[in-house]
């Protein structure tokens, strides 16, 4: 993800930030631009918005646990600060904003809307379906922290050029319940079903250490179930794409069940060869979404690195390399316009030695390794084919012409 600064006095801010800590500016983060921007409170008298607006519930309002919209906290509508329109006599003319409901009302959201939006939710908290009871005070937390990853999954999604709008995917969030049988993690048919006992930092990492797993986080849970989601939108319809996928992946159309139950009994150990993870090694569903899971990892931690203008050196045999690290969609925008695949080699090859970086950095500190993967040639060749699926896909939305997906 990229760095922020506040667009009132350039200070450092984050993406979850509501407010500059150094001029004190209300933030909010403005999901069409893409721009995490210092707002000004807009007089009741100059709202000018329609009767009852604020007070409108959302089409699709979260089932469980959800407060009734009660008296706000904060001014009904916002503007950018410092913007051209604030100060002049007609304030209609400035673009207005409201702050998503679970901002107001749980302080659990920093997204904003359109004035006339007739959502009371922000894009990313509509698709929630399903939170926890809220009754239960660690529920709260696990929410929040849940919603959070959610979100920056959800600029990554926008970042790419896939529709954050209307082909979503859906979610709920769900906690154990005596007697019933425990939540299980997973996607079916456009909904991801979280368990939120992974948002617990110590039952994650005990589940990590019982799954033999490198690597558990709940960022990487969302972007892996969110890859079964794409690979339905990606392949499903698109006869072609699905032919190349099955020719690097596999053939998905075998027994799943059966695959996971080998996988959990005997599981492959020479998996390093032509797969991410061992257990991506398990069924070709697997295989993609562990990999589509990797692709956004590698590309969010780029954008970060790029724009901390971050600069490396590796040493080999022939001596040091000197590495100035690009941004990933600047690169992507310069793909070829005539259909042909973008060979991402180089922006992988950055990612390698960020990866080196970033772990000996966490060893100096006594940690483990923040990404303890070492990618093979087949493993790179998929991560080029998940680039170049995004492409096809976004182009077909478009109208463009379409992708290929291998030469």
């Amino acid at each position: 993800m990229q760095t922020f600064q506040c667009t009132h006095c350039n200070s450092l801010v984050f993406f979850e930030s509501q407010s500059c800590l150094y001029c004190s500016s209300s933030l909010g983060f403005d999901p069409d631009s893409l721009r995490l921007i210092a707002l000004q409170a807009l007089p009741a008298s100059s709202a000018n918005q329609p009767s009852g607006l604020e007070s409108q519930a959302a089409p699709n309002a979260l089932e469980s646990g959800t407060p009734a919209a009660t008296a706000l906290s904060q001014p009904a509508l916002w503007s950018l600060l410092d913007s051209p329109e604030a100060g002049s006599p007609d304030q209609s003319q400035a673009k207005r904003f409201k702050f998503c409901l679970n901002a107001q009302s749980q302080n659990n959201c920093n997204f904003l809307l359109d004035a006339s939006d007739p959502s009371g939710y922000c894009l990313s908290c509509r698709q929630t379906k399903t939170i926890p009871n809220l009754s239960t005070p660690s529920n709260v937390l696990a929410w929040k922290t849940i919603e959070n990853a959610k979100r920056r999954l959800f600029y990554t999604l926008a970042k790419l050029g896939l529709d954050v709008r209307e082909r979503t995917p859906r979610y709920e969030f769900l906690e154990d319940v005596p007697g019933e049988d425990p939540v299980m993690t997973g996607h079916a048919n456009g909904l991801i079903t979280l368990n939120i006992l992974e948002a617990d930092d110590a039952e994650r990492t005990r589940r990590r250490i019982n799954l033999h797993e490198p690597y558990r986080t709940l960022l990487g849970h969302l972007r892996h179930e969110v890859g079964h989601f794409y690979w339905d939108q990606f392949f499903l319809q698109d006869a072609l794409a699905l032919d190349a996928f099955r020719a690097l992946f596999g053939d998905e159309r075998s027994d799943y069940g059966q695959a996971l139950e080998h996988h959990y009994a005997n599981p492959r150990q020479d998996w390093q060869q032509d797969h991410v993870s061992q257990y991506a090694a398990a069924h070709p569903w697997e295989d993609w979404a562990e990999t589509w899971a990797h692709y956004l990892h590698l590309i969010d931690v780029q954008e970060t690195a790029c724009s901390y203008q971050l600069q490396f050196a590796t040493q080999g045999h022939a001596g040091s390399i000197h590495t100035t690290v690009d941004n990933p969609f600047v690169v992507f925008a310069q793909a070829p316009q005539d259909g042909s695949p973008q060979d991402i080699g180089p922006l992988l090859n950055q990612a390698m030695g960020l990866s080196l970086l970033l772990n000996s950095l966490n060893r100096s500190l006594g940690h483990n390794d923040a990404y303890p993967f070492a990618l093979s040639t087949a493993v790179l060749q998929k991560l080029n084919f998940v680039h170049n699926a995004v492409r096809r896909y976004r182009h077909q939305r478009t109208g463009t012409a379409a992708t290929q997906l291998s030469d």
